[in-house]
């Protein structure tokens, strides 16, 4: 019953974390225009900027993600999910106080700073608090009904952009930040037993060497030190490579994890500008298309997900999601008048399987004591393909919207970022659950 109550102030922390910050994407394109490129639908520099801010965020949660995810072992997840939700509330603050140029560059240095540690964080150690009060047979379910949470903010944040002025939608955002924290801080039960958990953070020392399912035990020779330094816990890149070689299955999951994220983060630097570039998409348009994928994903993840889990298993289902992945990619690509976006955001109903399903067959594969270790090393690596995509796909966006294009093919690059989730469709068979 207690763990019943944990995992559902979990879930209003999630809600309402993902609530603010959901609500301002809609707004952010039509502000970042307005304070760049005024009056206009097309500009490369807005692109270029953005792609540059997710490549950076990406090196940063590349190196966070997995030290965060390896001390929320040692010191609990409610202490680390304390600094992402506390930082997340700055860049949302100054946006809603203006919008004008200089205070849109103020928001892109504290945005871009912060998000290298919150990016992703909240996620993983909230699947990692999941792992920790959830037995191994309905984990994915669990995460299937963690992801649906998440799906149906995203749904009530562009639901209510849509209703809302551009200052209004930032200063709401902020506010339910806000509240977040505080219900997060008052509400939520440390996940992990007191045994477990060192007192406080500098005044703690572990071996750090978790050894998968085999380490029953992997706090039981941590000792107390006045003078630990945190920072000597982060796991190393040969601490991570060991965690990859200790399971097949693991290893093959970290592969599609980073193809996938390839794929999703090149969709996302690309869709707006693209969108904007073609069909002349606003604040309210782009609420809409969200509201759609929202609770076509929100639909699927609480109420088919949970059925088709326990019959299809989840490397199946995470197949059948990276397979509609692909079409709905490949559908915005082609998109031949406005409607059809519409048309590829309902896709979301059978795509929105992949996340949770690959999350749940790398839980699996360590122990209770590696939970945060583990999810923390798959955000890493999908951090890694943060880096590359906006690289890659952000100047072929920019290239193809503009004048100077090659050939008339808009969406050109987003087929591109078709066939990196083509790539992690065909390599999701190989994986083996264990």
């Amino acid at each position: 019953m207690e763990k019943l109550s944990g995992l559902s102030h979990l879930f209003m922390t999630i809600f309402l974390h993902n609530f603010s910050t959901f609500m301002v994407i809609p707004a952010i394109t039509d502000v970042t225009m307005s304070a760049l490129c005024p009056g206009r639908d097309k500009c490369s520099l807005a692109i270029y900027l953005t792609g540059f801010q997710q490549a950076i965020i990406g090196l940063g949660t590349l190196v966070t993600m997995p030290l965060i995810g390896n001390m929320s072992d040692k010191y609990g997840r409610k202490a680390l999910l304390t600094v992402p939700m506390s930082l997340i509330i700055v860049p949302s603050a100054i946006l809603a106080y203006s919008r004008t140029r200089n205070f849109f560059y103020a928001y892109y240095v504290v945005r871009t700073l912060m998000a290298m540690v919150c990016e992703g964080s909240v996620q993983c150690l909230a699947l990692a608090y999941v792992a920790d009060n959830v037995p191994e047979s309905r984990r994915a379910s669990t995460f299937g009904i963690l992801s649906g949470i998440a799906s149906s903010a995203f749904v009530c944040g562009n639901l209510s952009t849509r209703f809302l002025s551009t200052s209004s939608t930032f200063q709401v955002s902020a506010l339910v930040a806000i509240a977040a924290l505080v219900y997060m801080r008052f509400f939520l039960q440390e996940s992990i037993i007191d045994e477990q958990i060192s007192t406080p953070i500098l005044t703690y020392k572990g071996n750090g060497k978790g050894k998968g399912k085999a380490n029953a035990a992997c706090f039981a020779h941590e000792i107390p030190s006045k003078n630990v330094q945190v920072f000597k816990s982060a796991p190393s890149l040969e601490d991570m490579l060991c965690l990859l070689k200790s399971s097949v299955t693991l290893s093959q999951a970290a592969v599609v994890a980073f193809f996938y994220s390839l794929a999703e983060v090149g969709l996302h630097a690309s869709l707006m500008y693209y969108l904007k570039a073609q069909f002349h998409f606003s604040k309210d348009q782009f609420a809409v298309l969200m509201v759609i994928s929202g609770i076509a994903g929100t639909v699927s993840q609480l109420v088919i997900m949970p059925l088709l889990t326990p019959a299809l298993g989840e490397a199946r289902l995470l197949a059948v999601g990276l397979f509609f992945t692909c079409v709905h990619v490949f559908l915005y690509s082609i998109a031949w008048t406005f409607w059809v976006p519409y048309v590829a955001s309902m896709f979301s109903l059978l795509f929105v399987f992949s996340q949770p399903c690959m999350r749940s067959i790398v839980s699996k594969q360590v122990g209770s004591c590696e939970q945060g270790k583990a999810q923390g090393c798959i955000s890493g690596i999908s951090s890694f393909a943060n880096v590359i995509s906006p690289l890659v796909f952000s100047p072929l966006t920019a290239l193809f919207l503009s004048e100077r294009a090659p050939f008339p093919f808009p969406g050109f690059s987003i087929m591109c970022v078709g066939f990196a989730s083509v790539r992690a469709f065909t390599l999701c068979f190989v994986i083996t659950e264990q």
